[in-house]
């Protein structure tokens, strides 16, 4: 049997592949491309668009890896929608879906809470990792150039917000762990807790780098502007509509009842750790 991974040659699916095959696990990467190369595993083209081939990709498979696209919203119910199909059909042995910041309660309502419910319906075993913001979202040039070049760190939070921050390499740990642990089902949500707020970041990275960093607070729209020329005016509306939301907030902080650190003993990595863990 094999462990069918999304997005194997993208940021949130390629620490998984690396982690499934450092533990000497059979790894089959779905990818649209059938002539992609990926490390450490087989390729198998299957496109979120096709129940069909989605199926025939989870058929057999010991567990399942996946996570929605950042790209039109439309586009990623229709994706869900799909993937809860081809769940149902081809009955892998467990499946581990990463909201990716989404929120999965029913009551807000898109793509990932329609996953997360349609992944609980289907009666096959599963586990949602529920992360709140990524680490890798500061390696954005507007960000990182901005550390280097004038000693400051802009994000579109509040400077007294604080934020239980994950990283894909912490998503990956839990992800193996699960895929062991069908004992553990439901909601693990993904993070630094005790929450950390955007001067807390600053210092972390002022420390890896050796140099005075401030934080600067940005609005959503400055983030839009930012991101529009790498992800799209769409995508970048989209994301920039979540800051805003999520700047009515009083915290994004995980809840200690379910986190991995209670439910499997994991400890995310902290500013610094993941800073040298990629070798920034």
């Amino acid at each position: 049997m094999t462990y069918v991974i999304h997005g194997a040659t993208g940021a949130q699916g390629a620490p998984v592949v690396a982690a499934l095959a450092a533990a000497g696990k059979a790894v089959t990467a779905v990818t649209r491309n059938a002539d992609a190369v990926v490390e450490g595993a087989r390729v198998a083209a299957a496109r979120y668009s096709s129940v069909e081939e989605l199926t025939q990709a989870y058929r057999g498979a010991e567990g399942v890896f996946v996570h929605l696209p950042v790209t039109a919203e439309e586009e990623r119910q229709s994706y869900a929608r799909n993937i809860v199909a081809a769940v149902g059909a081809a009955r892998p042995a467990r499946v581990v879906f990463s909201a990716s910041g989404a929120p999965t309660d029913p009551a807000a309502g898109g793509a990932a809470a329609f996953l997360a419910g349609g992944l609980a319906d289907s009666g096959v075993p599963h586990a949602v990792i529920a992360p709140t913001l990524y680490l890798e979202n500061l390696l954005m040039p507007y960000v990182l150039d901005a550390v280097r070049e004038r000693g400051v760190l802009p994000y579109p939070i509040r400077a007294d917000f604080p934020v239980s921050w994950a990283s894909h390499l912490d998503i990956a740990d839990v992800a193996l762990t699960l895929f062991d642990r069908p004992d553990v089902t439901g909601v693990v949500s993904v993070g630094q807790y005790p929450a950390i707020t955007g001067p807390d970041l600053a210092e972390a990275f002022g420390a890896h780098f050796g140099r005075h960093v401030d934080f600067e607070a940005i609005t959503p729209e400055q983030m839009r502007v930012s991101l529009a020329p790498v992800l799209g005016e769409g995508p970048a509306a989209g994301v920039a509509g979540l800051y805003q939301a999520m700047s009515t907030l009083p915290d994004h902080s995980i809840s200690p009842e379910n986190s991995a650190q209670k439910l499997l003993g994991i400890t995310p990595r902290t500013t610094r750790q993941w800073l040298t863990d990629i070798g920034l």
